[in-house]
């Protein structure tokens, strides 16, 4: 256990000590506004009067792309069992079917630069007249700015200091998690973490390894994921890491694979294709799960009787975990006990921390993304 709700099993490796816990220390140490947002210190730029004011609506419309999104989509699909209220995504260009509901919604638009060619689109087709309307953007005058006061809309300052993937724990996911009814204080999980020994040398340990894994040209990091509500969590982890690293023709290209759906189809290449992957195997422990009707089974697949779907898909994962391991294939196991906001909190602590520090050992600047910008430049050009 690295916390009361994560068992973690780190990459089966015996490296020599790098300089990852020299970094750590140093990037604790300086005032990093990234950091603070995952810490209890962050100040969100909402207050309490406006939650009362918009916590009586039951349905939400998020519109943004990228990390203006999946971090709310990460939090509403992984705790959705304590969440009451309605919340749809709108995080592409494809349009959905509840374009003309006659529900009351509230549309919450997400966008640091307000600039989002995708984001001003979707809210041009979305907008109703009887909607609420919440922008989320910088203080500046922007495109969605200067819309949301035409509109006389509430504005929430997105800080110009924190990029949209490393927001989920700001205003960004944590208005939104606020109006699903969560705890949003229980997120912040920074401060405890970094007085955990055993936190610390697993994620240490862990970059360590991932580096080697880089040095000797293993570049593919392959999500072995059990858990279907933590889908979301790993296309924003995904996000996180391509969008960090994939620089200076460096990079990690982070891959889902859904579990157990791909034992019959990527499983095979996984055990005796190529060898430059390295595998995350991730499975949540369900207290309730859809049990077996012991009156439908035949006795040749009576093992199966008393079992229910969590303990089927254990089952799995601890059988792809020994051929793995009789197979040398480098693995590490994420293990949770306990799906709450905590737990969450410490996961995106876990997995932020571990993207800047692999950063920086790679000499790569993990807060922007250069490329991108040239598609953006290119589509307006053939827009005019």
């Amino acid at each position: 256990m690295i916390t009361s709700g994560i068992y973690f099993k780190n990459f089966n490796s015996k490296l020599k000590k790098l300089k990852t816990k020299d970094k750590l220390s140093l990037l604790l140490k300086n005032k990093n506004s990234i950091l603070e947002s995952l810490s209890k210190n962050y100040k969100n730029s909402f207050t309490n009067k406006i939650l009362k004011k918009y916590k009586k609506y039951q349905n939400f419309r998020l519109i943004g792309m990228g990390g203006s999104t999946l971090g709310t989509q990460t939090i509403y699909s992984f705790l959705n069992h304590k969440i009451k209220k309605n919340f749809l995504f709108i995080d592409n260009l494809n349009p959905k079917n509840d374009k003309n509901s006659k529900k009351k919604i509230v549309n919450l638009i997400v966008s640091k630069s307000g600039n989002t060619i995708e984001t001003i689109v979707n809210s041009n087709i979305y907008f109703k007249k009887k909607d609420t309307n919440i922008f989320i953007t910088e203080n500046k005058n922007n495109y969605l700015y200067l819309l949301a006061k035409k509109l006389k809309s509430e504005i929430i300052h997105h800080n110009n200091f924190i990029g949209g993937r490393y927001s989920v724990l700001s205003e960004v996911g944590m208005l939104p998690a606020e109006l699903m009814g969560l705890n949003t204080g229980n997120f912040k999980q920074l401060n405890s973490l970094i007085k955990n020994q055993k936190f610390l040398r697993a994620l240490i340990q862990n970059v360590q390894s991932t580096l080697h894994f880089v040095k000797n040209n293993r570049f593919n990091s392959i999500i072995i994921n059990y858990d279907e509500k933590s889908d979301n969590l790993f296309k924003w982890y995904q996000q996180l890491l391509a969008e960090s690293l994939g620089k200076n023709k460096k990079g990690i290209l982070p891959i889902v694979s859904t579990m157990p759906k791909d034992n019959h189809s990527l499983m095979q290449l996984y055990l005796d294709g190529f060898k430059n992957n390295f595998f995350t195997f991730f499975f949540v422990h369900e207290k309730k799960a859809d049990k077996i009707n012991n009156k439908y089974i035949l006795s040749s697949k009576s093992f199966l009787k008393n079992k229910n779907l969590s303990n089927i898909l254990y089952s799995q994962m601890k059988a792809s975990e020994n051929v793995f391991k009789n197979k040398n294939i480098p693995f590490r196991t994420f293990e949770i006990k306990k799906r709450d906001e905590k737990t969450l909190g410490e996961l995106f602590c876990f997995f932020i921390l571990e993207t800047i520090l692999i950063a920086e050992a790679l000499n790569i600047n993990p807060y922007d993304q250069p490329a991108v910008e040239l598609i953006k430049k290119e589509t307006k050009k053939i827009l005019i």
